[in-house]
């Protein structure tokens, strides 16, 4: 037993040696909040990597759960390209269900494997500066054609200022942050959490961001795992038709991220147990 061990170590040590008071961004997804064992097993890696002196911040949305009580409340919720339309009934739902139930269930399940989680938002020190989103023209995925979109109270980050993030990351706190905005007039704005994470990465520069979904990465429309990609070919898979749904604001994060210095990005599952953050590391979207 002894010599296992020791061999999970030798195995780890240069992992470890390599990111050790390095900082990752990891973001996690309302499909994986909504079962409880991926949501423990996930939080438990997460615990295990922040114990070993990886700086980790948590962000995290809930679509999913979103979208349940929304319709539990007979709101029908409505999405254009992977992100949510948000009136002022959705945007009270938004802010129960991030900034409540799942901010709570993420730090519940860290407690438990040790680590020393702080639930915040990006409304919290003012992280977050947002703007609300204007309406926009926008392709209808369904009839191909260009319309008119008002997303409500969603809103767009002007400003980043990471130094409660900060604070909280020099006493090894894991910031557990939801992604909800506020602007100048102290309105709150739903903000997409890839775009939160992407941009929190940035102002932090990350070594590293974590996109965690229910799904291996970029697919195929054969279901083939595309491992790595460049910028250039992201777009044209955006194009294409390859990237879609919620994926397109995913890839689109870590495109920016890696332009404004994040060393590297991976979109990988929360669902397998495959998982393992050494492999991470030789898995990136590279930068060029």
């Amino acid at each position: 037993m002894i010599a296992e061990h020791l061999n999970l170590l030798r195995t780890a040590l240069p992992f470890i040696n390599r990111f050790k008071n390095k900082t990752f961004v990891v973001k996690i997804g309302g499909e994986i909040a909504d079962s409880d064992q991926t949501l423990h097993s996930f939080c438990e890696e997460v615990a295990l990597i922040s114990q070993v002196g990886i700086h980790v911040v948590m962000v995290h949305g809930g679509g999913k759960q979103a979208s349940q009580l929304s319709k539990q409340l007979g709101i029908e919720p409505q999405m254009v390209q992977g992100r949510r339309i948000t009136d002022e009934k959705t945007l009270d739902v938004v802010m129960m269900v991030f900034a409540g139930q799942i901010n709570t269930e993420i730090i519940a399940a860290l407690r438990e494997y040790g680590a020393e989680p702080v639930g915040i938002s990006g409304v919290d020190g003012g992280i977050i500066n947002a703007v609300k989103r204007p309406p926009q023209k926008m392709k209808n995925e369904t009839t191909g054609q260009e319309e008119m979109v008002d997303f409500g109270h969603v809103g767009d980050i002007e400003s980043i200022d990471p130094k409660l993030l900060e604070v909280l990351l020099a006493a090894d706190f894991v910031p557990v942050m939801a992604s909800l905005g506020g602007d100048d007039a102290g309105n709150i704005l739903n903000i997409n959490a890839d775009t939160v994470a992407s941009e929190i990465a940035s102002a932090l520069k990350a070594e590293k961001l974590i996109l965690v979904t229910d799904v291996e990465g970029i697919l195929r429309d054969d279901k083939s795992l595309i491992s790595r990609v460049t910028p250039s070919e992201i777009d044209d898979l955006i194009k294409s038709g390859v990237i879609r749904g919620g994926m397109v604001p995913k890839a689109k994060s870590a495109v920016e991220a890696l332009k404004d210095g994040v060393q590297s990005v991976h979109i990988i599952s929360g669902r397998s147990r495959r998982r393992c953050w050494p492999r991470c590391s030789r898995r990136p979207v590279p930068a060029r």
